[in-house]
């Protein structure tokens, strides 16, 4: 593809699209772009030295052309988008494992990166612009895949960062607050989650947790529906064990090295969708992995320490009251919060942590342009337990939880998951939570 939207990324020969983005124009980028090789501009205003076509709306104008030179290309890859708050990466990397497994050339694009056989690079977002969303696909096409399972999120949707794909299935987890400093009110941030399923082909099927309280935004008369509560895929007597989960469904009893309620509806998502595509095979959900940074354990001692990307209130409530299920001597919680976003989460979350867990260490999560000290103040708010110790530097606080461990804890390292960097101010440092923790126990 000779189309680009990012001057650093042009080669000679290409087309570069001028695009007006929230914090960049790409009109300012047009020189640089040209200067790298490209031989056309596509922009809204201006002249300039190479063949230069002015449009209305450049951003349309590359959906246009997306749609009409590229989408009959990649229009019959099986496409299987999966929306909600929590849920979404396990679900998605859940099915991709699952239908590689059964033989099934399945790509995967979302939080932890692009996968083919393997990773192939991380992402800047979720659900990354329509270009790369195009380019990736046909190199899924190019090279043979029949599958993609994609994440899309809310503000992907509400930007219209995936006009002109259409989806076979759409999976819908759940709906828990979250967002809010975009999308304002949670009708709204339903209203956004509604569009993917506004974009299934004409015989695509939706598929309903129908046990979240916001289902009936997405509830169709062609839907499947799963949950505890009466639905086509019914779950039931379940149990929690440390190191697995076993549950029924339909009756049939399902085992999985997934631990936590909220894993037996994402297990289910994936399970329903190898039963739709007749590829459903009971051995195989034995082996399937949950991914990088989802409930990702290191045993230390007598103590296990896990890793989790949880950073709503949702999310933290689940994984403290799952693990509290798994009957450990202490809980130690370690947690902060994203700085420049939703700040109504933060004296939740702060409150959850420290009424579930029996202790809890408070630390930098991405303070970004924040100071530390607001965001965890903000945390503090509602806390009327005593229990807690404030280590901002996160490094420290995780070095610190783990010499608390003591016999059959569990330590909770939470907010960040498979990222490998801290984002404060504009800057992006390394920082692994997984290698630090690896780094310390080796010494130990």
């Amino acid at each position: 593809m000779k189309l680009q939207v990012n001057s650093k990324e042009v080669k000679k020969g290409d087309t570069f699209f001028a695009i007006k983005g929230n914090t960049h124009d790409g009109h300012d980028y047009i020189n640089e772009a040209i200067k790298n090789g490209a031989i056309k501009v596509i922009a809204e205003h201006g002249s300039y030295s190479v063949e230069t076509v002015i449009v209305e709306n450049t951003k349309e104008c590359l959906k246009e052309c997306l749609e009409r030179c590229y989408y009959k290309y990649i229009s019959d890859l099986k496409l299987i988008g999966v929306t909600g708050t929590n849920g979404k990466t396990t679900t998605c990397y859940l099915i991709y494992q699952a239908l590689n497994k059964v033989g099934k050339k399945c790509a995967y694009i979302g939080t932890i990166g692009f996968y083919l056989d393997k990773k192939i690079k991380d992402l800047n977002n979720t659900t990354p612009d329509i270009l790369d969303i195009y380019k990736m696909l046909i190199e899924c096409k190019d090279k043979g895949y029949e599958y993609v399972v994609m994440e899309v999120s809310s503000q992907a949707l509400s930007m219209n960062r995936l006009d002109t794909i259409y989806f076979d299935y759409a999976i819908f987890t759940n709906l828990t607050k979250e967002h809010l400093d975009y999308h304002k009110t949670m009708r709204n941030y339903a209203l956004a989650k509604q569009l993917l399923f506004k974009k299934l082909k004409p015989n695509g099927l939706s598929i309903i947790n129908i046990d979240d309280e916001y289902y009936s935004y997405f509830l169709d008369e062609n839907s499947l529906t799963y949950g505890f509560e009466e639905s086509d895929y019914k779950i039931d007597n379940y149990e929690l064990f440390i190191d697995k989960t076993i549950f029924n469904l339909n009756d049939e009893l399902i085992e999985t090295k997934l631990i936590g309620k909220y894993n037996i509806y994402n297990l289910t998502a994936c399970i329903i969708i190898l039963k739709q595509l007749k590829l459903y095979n009971k051995d195989i959900i034995k082996e399937l992995n949950p991914p990088v940074g989802r409930v990702e354990k290191i045993e230390y001692k007598n103590n296990l320490i896990i890793i989790d990307y949880a950073h709503t209130p949702d999310a933290v409530l689940k994984i403290i009251t799952n693990v509290r299920k798994t009957n450990p001597n202490k809980i130690y919680t370690i947690i902060g919060c994203g700085g420049n976003r939703d700040k109504s989460k933060r004296e939740v979350m702060g409150k959850i942590s420290t009424e579930m867990s029996d202790y809890v260490i408070f630390t930098n999560d991405n303070p970004r342009f924040e100071k530390p000290d607001d965001i965890i103040k903000d945390m503090l708010t509602n806390v009327c337990k005593d229990n807690y110790k404030v280590i901002k530097n996160r490094k420290k606080a995780i070095k610190k939880g783990i010499q608390m461990l003591n016999e059959n804890d569990i330590l909770l390292l939470l907010g960040k998951g498979h990222e490998e960097y801290q984002i404060i101010k504009n800057k992006r440092k390394y920082f692994s939570d997984k290698n630090t923790v690896l780094k310390y126990i080796r010494r130990w």
